[in-house]
């Protein structure tokens, strides 16, 4: 019997095939372009001339300094403004990628970046500019109408339904090799999306006035690192307009966090089985609880003290007031470094974790966890590139929360060479990639074993990529050992 597929499944995987492709593919015409000069009226008279939305300033060498679109237009309606140069309006270093990028990762940038074009370049020339519309009039159903459904959703079942919409399509662009650092960031992405329409459906609910509150994404959402198979972890941080006490405030903003909560487990983020979560009063907290919180986590070196700050501290603002969560992340570095000791038990407590590796070099077979034959990825690999680069995060006190911008940072803080780094990103990576193709394959409602992968099923080269990434791995612990003396 022939496997009879879903139509939305067809369309999926014809249609998804446009992320694969290089970006020269879809630049239509050579660009548009005046110099800083130009008036927004000579730019404008050009833009309907040549029927398109964006006008590239070149400086005096031809390369591209800013961009001017027709919503950079439409803001501009006074006579007299209309009579000032370009240079005066523009969107200064407009983002650009390399001709032969592929469409995928312009899509991701338009989507994080809220932007709507992106130049194609060539060797430092231009060569065109792909727009939003360009990108996504390939396909019908994909990340661009995924992406303006979540906007529109009015309701908490129509936002379930694009959840799984996003799912498939991350499954079948790990079927077509995208790779894993701009797939999980392509997830977390829409993931974001998906969870602030939850979160601005659910808050007309409730009275919500006179609060200055933040919803922080921690753990794997709050480093942009979600894969297939993820639970929630999210708090929230306040502060009353009135000076009113913590606890009341705490009582009204519950039970709509209760309900967020509730949104997003239908939606498809299981409740987190900790608790890690805004509707715990224990992690709705005012700013100075917060650092109340936090304080007793870094003054204390207790098991669970440490393992709650490993969560939290990869703390991001999700939705609301951003400045609560910039604050506390300044509070966060500041009193870590005036207790140095702090990382010194945090790095003992990462080491506790070991690579997936035997004491001859072999990947580990599990016989020890349950399920012999196998190897966590997560637990064995991935976990010790995340607590290293936090490690160190917290040391130099930069505010990236992605494994793989706390890696680079390392680089350009010349605590790592770059080619260090380099190996530690690319193994961190390829480690996500076996964990993705391993979720893929995964029949639903296995989440336990959503991160193992039996080593015997990889073919030689496979093994012999996943073992030289553990030993990176390795490394990263040995750096640890040795910096701070352990």
């Amino acid at each position: 019997m022939v496997e009879q597929r879903d139509p939305l499944d067809r369309r999926l995987a014809g249609e998804q095939q446009t992320f694969a492709r290089p970006l020269r593919s879809l630049v239509q015409r050579a660009p548009v372009t005046c110099d800083a000069q130009c008036t927004l009226a000579e730019a404008a008279a050009l833009m309907r001339a040549e029927r398109v939305g964006s006008v590239v300033v070149l400086d005096a060498g031809a390369r591209p300094v800013g961009i001017v679109t027709s919503h950079d237009m439409v803001r501009v309606t006074a006579e007299d403004a209309r009579q000032k140069r370009l240079e005066e309006f523009m969107t200064r270093d407009p983002v650009a990628l390399p001709s032969h990028a592929f469409a995928y990762e312009a899509a991701i940038l338009m989507t994080s970046r809220a932007i709507r074009h992106i130049l194609v370049m060539d060797e430092g020339r231009l060569v065109g500019v792909v727009s939003e519309r360009d990108l996504f009039a390939l396909q019908r159903l994909g990340l661009g109408e995924i992406t303006t459904e979540l906007r529109l959703a009015a309701d908490i079942e129509t936002l379930a339904r694009l959840a799984a919409e996003i799912r498939k399509l991350t499954v079948l662009l790990v079927g077509q090799g995208v790779s894993p650092e701009q797939l999980t960031l392509f997830v977390s992405v829409l993931n974001d999306r998906l969870s602030q329409r939850v979160i601005e459906i659910v808050r007309k609910q409730y009275d919500m006035e006179r609060v200055s509150w933040c919803w922080l994404a921690f753990g794997s959402e709050g480093r942009f690192e979600q894969t297939l198979s993820t639970d929630q972890d999210n708090g929230l941080v306040f502060a009353a307009h009135d000076g009113a006490a913590a606890a009341p405030t705490r009582a009204r903003l519950l039970p709509f966090a209760q309900r967020v909560n509730e949104a997003l487990d239908a939606c498809g983020f299981p409740l987190c089985k900790g608790n890690v979560m805004a509707s715990n009063p224990a992690l709705c907290l005012s700013l100075e609880e917060w650092q109340a919180k936090m304080a007793g986590w870094i003054e204390t070196t207790s098991p669970k003290a440490l393992l709650d700050a490993a969560i939290c501290f990869d703390f991001r603002s999700l939705y609301g007031d951003a400045t609560l969560a910039v604050a506390l992340r300044e509070w966060v570095s500041a009193r870590i470094r005036s207790q140095p000791n702090f990382l010194r038990h945090m790095a003992q407590a990462a080491l506790q974790a070991r690579p997936g590796l035997t004491r001859f070099g072999g990947l580990a077979s599990g016989e020890d966890s349950g399920a012999p034959g196998t190897l966590n990825l997560k637990l064995q690999g991935a976990r010790i590139f995340v607590d290293a680069a936090r490690i160190h995060a917290l040391a130099l006190g930069v505010p990236q929360t992605n494994t793989g911008d706390r890696l680079r940072a390392m680089r350009d803080a010349r605590a790592m060479s770059e080619a260090e780094a380099a190996a530690a990103v690319d193994a961190f990576y390829l480690i996500q990639r076996l964990r993705l193709q391993a979720q893929v394959l995964l029949p639903e409602g296995e989440r336990e074993a959503a991160n193992r992968i039996a080593p015997a099923d990889l073919n030689r080269l496979a093994q012999a990529c996943l073992k030289e990434a553990l030993r990176i791995a390795r490394d990263l612990q040995t750096r640890l050992s040795l910096d701070y003396q352990l």
